[in-house]
């Protein structure tokens, strides 16, 4: 069930979460691309929700191609804002994997695009290389003296609230 007593619509699934994330959406100053990704038959008895779900999941798609007009200028939709809609008959491994494929493929195409390689993440490696570092300090229980403050400080605090066996 949909906890409705949450304060904010921030991660939430389904309708819910149109009200913070497809206003952005629709009438953002920024155009963002979304992906939407449906599924025919549910992992769950709750039928009539699903298809509610689905619903509004290609009446988005449809608003966000199309918009509307209004005497309203606030309550106007340009349209013409960029959505994928993918659906699947259900959800299975094959199916997953499929769409992880899909997406790594996006990513490699979106790199020869852009002139750049997409699998060479210096960054990631970086990262890597620090988090080797970090997990020895927090396993010492003595964060690193030549770390950043941000660092050392969240670093300090798991060592304070983390229950060491």
């Amino acid at each position: 069930m949909i906890d409705r007593d949450r304060a904010s619509d921030l991660g939430r699934v389904g309708t819910n979460a149109q009200h913070a994330f497809m206003q952005l959406i629709h009438q953002g100053t920024s155009t963002v691309p979304v992906t939407f990704i449906g599924v025919a038959r549910p992992t769950t008895a709750h039928h009539e929700e699903h298809t509610a779900l689905v619903a509004n999941m290609i009446a988005q798609s449809a608003a966000l191609a199309f918009g509307r007009s209004h005497e309203d200028p606030a309550r106007a939709m340009a349209g013409n804002r960029p959505s994928t809609t993918i659906l699947l008959s259900a959800l299975t491994p094959t199916t997953l994997g499929a769409l992880i494929a899909l997406f790594e493929h996006v990513v490699f195409v979106q790199g020869c695009v852009w002139g750049i390689n997409s699998f060479d993440q210096w960054g990631v490696e970086l990262g890597k290389k620090l988090a080797h570092e970090v997990a020895a300090e927090l396993a010492s229980g003595s964060p690193g003296a030549s770390r950043d403050a941000s660092s050392i400080q969240l670093q300090k605090w798991y060592l304070q609230h983390t229950s060491r066996a």
